[in-house]
């Protein structure tokens, strides 16, 4: 298994930080490479909800269900892989030491399939990740500092 994980300061109260990452219709707009991120479920936060997801990465698409598995408002969301591509992640948010500020940390983690098809997508998934993280941070803090 694979895992990446950055930490950024995000200038924006932790409960709008929070609630733009919630929000299943934000997903495709802020995480690198998702395509679609789509409710199963009639609960589309918490724990129990349910999504169908479509990752691209380089010339291949990933898809996968996802289940929210921790939740605690303003402090925690968490999602793991229930079937297709083994994925889960796992956003973190506190109070930053400055007034206003919020500390968002985001770990990502992969499972890669056996044999050739895993050293292939390896030598994808890894800088992808990175990638995906990065660009993470950089439009929720956008989306959140610009409200």
């Amino acid at each position: 298994m694979g895992e990446v994980t950055h930490e950024a300061v995000v200038n924006g109260p932790r409960d709008q930080v929070f609630a733009y990452v919630n929000d299943y219709a934000n997903v495709p707009e802020y995480f690198f490479g998702v395509s679609r991120f789509t409710p199963t479920t009639d609960r589309t936060e918490g724990l129990g909800a349910v999504f169908e997801t479509a990752l691209k990465v380089g010339p291949k698409e990933l898809k996968s269900t996802v289940e929210c598995t921790g939740w605690v408002e303003n402090e925690l969301i968490q999602l793991e892989s229930i079937s297709g591509f083994g994925a889960d992640s796992t956003w973190t948010f506190a109070d930053g030491e400055q007034a206003g500020t919020t500390v968002l940390t985001v770990r990502f983690g992969y499972t890669l399939p056996g044999g050739l098809a895993g050293k292939v997508l390896g030598g994808l998934i890894g800088p992808f990740a990175e990638q995906a993280v990065r660009h993470t941070e950089s439009r929720v803090r956008e989306a959140v500092e610009h409200r």
